[in-house]
């Protein structure tokens, strides 16, 4: 048997990957291999990422729900999206963009945010992570999840996503780059492709042109703005701050903290049938770690307001499909409350409910035509490539 009919069984390959890795990891890399490496890595992450071949209906990528057209978030106005080996399961949360992740701080149940201020500031409480419950820091990690997930991709191991990639096309590279194993590869190549700043952080807005003086926002889009960062108004910029860092980075717009919002509960989530099943975000079910603390129930990490004007999808459980509405709830939330009340948390938990304004207010802190100020300030945050997907329809909702 020649050499290249043995190592044509995935699983020998793969034994042999392992020898391979333990003489890789015994010899430290140059800097300029190493680099070599990160750049090789990032064009296999660019490649896996597109290939519905790790998939276990060999029919969805990662970029089925983070389409680099929508700036990398779902393409359709799905609540939730489809996976599972037959694409027949749901999911129980929206998909995220992955775009400006590359700020967000690991995990702490306490944080001062010295970055956005230049002085420490108060302890903003449980705060970071890469997934809307944050329990996970490093993009390798992230890439796991969907692999694994019978909601998603739906492998049912390490070594099944090992073997699609090696059928695949992937067998070269992978044997080249590897260094710890063939999936510990995947997943670095996923992250590294994740880091490439023109794909996942351009920070190509017509915000952040405004902000370098180099374009001009429109009357409505100027006041939507200052609504925006008023406190007796919007209040927007308490959680999503639209200024400069001390030390001059473009504003992420999210303080990264953890809010319970109180949304309606979604009837398009399949899990919601269930009356006695609830998505608690920090404190499960898909987190363990917090089970036993109530007082992180309901909460879901703030995520970016950058490109949120392409999306169709709204919140945690996607309950809103148009950005208009999704505004128009801060506003409407206490001061026009959907009945019943907080459907989607339990009672015991109503006491972690977001009361800063524009909540809390009797009469609603915004008007119709100010809402829609705001909503057209949020259309100046979609990035350049991401223009097509921004059709200007987010102001759409019925009245």
């Amino acid at each position: 048997m020649d050499l290249q009919s043995y190592y044509s069984s995935p699983v020998r390959f793969l034994a042999a990957v392992c020898l391979i890795c333990s003489a890789a990891l015994a010899q430290p890399l140059t800097r300029a291999a190493a680099e070599a490496r990160a750049r090789d890595l990032a064009a296999l992450g660019r490649r896996l990422f597109f290939d519905p071949a790790l998939s276990a209906s060999g029919r969805q990528s990662c970029a089925s729900c983070h389409d680099p057209r929508f700036a990398y978030g779902p393409p359709n106005d799905l609540s939730v999206q489809f996976g599972g080996k037959d694409l027949r399961r749901q999911g129980h949360r929206a998909a995220p963009s992955l775009r400006y992740l590359q700020k967000i701080p690991q995990f702490a149940e306490h944080f001062h945010d010295a970055e956005t201020t230049g002085e420490d500031s108060a302890d903003n409480g449980p705060t970071g992570g890469l997934t809307w419950d944050g329990r996970v820091d490093r993009g390798r990690d992230q890439a796991r999840i969907p692999l694994l997930s019978p909601e998603e991709m739906a492998n049912d191991s390490p070594r099944e996503v090992e073997i699609k990639a090696l059928k695949a096309g992937y067998s070269s590279q992978l044997r080249r780059l590897a260094r710890g194993g063939v999936f510990a590869t995947i997943l670095q190549a996923l992250e590294a492709f994740e880091q490439d700043e023109h794909e996942f952080y351009p920070y190509s807005s017509r915000y952040d042109a405004w902000l370098s003086g180099a374009a001009s926002l429109t009357r409505s889009e100027l006041r939507g703005l200052e609504l925006f960062k008023n406190p007796e108004k919007g209040n927007c910029a308490r959680c999503h701050p639209a200024d400069r860092g001390a030390d001059g980075t473009p504003p992420q717009f999210t303080d990264y903290a953890f809010a319970a919002l109180g949304v309606p509960r979604n009837g398009e989530i399949q899990a919601n049938a269930d009356r006695s099943w609830f998505d608690l975000g920090l404190c499960g079910p898909d987190r363990k770690d917090f089970l036993d603390r109530p007082d992180y129930c309901g909460k879901f990490r703030t995520p970016t307001l950058r490109n949120v004007a392409v999306r169709r999808a709204f919140f945690h459980n996607g309950v809103y499909h148009t950005l208009r509405e999704a505004v128009a709830f801060y506003v409407e939330r206490d001061s026009k409350p959907i009945e019943p009340r907080f459907s989607d948390l339990p009672p015991q938990f109503w006491p972690n409910l977001e009361t800063d304004r524009p909540f809390g207010a009797k009469t609603p802190a915004l008007s119709d035509d100010e809402i829609d100020s705001i909503v057209d300030f949020l259309g100046t945050l979609t990035d350049a490539d991401a223009r097509p997907a921004y059709a200007g329809g987010s102001r759409s909702a019925a009245r």
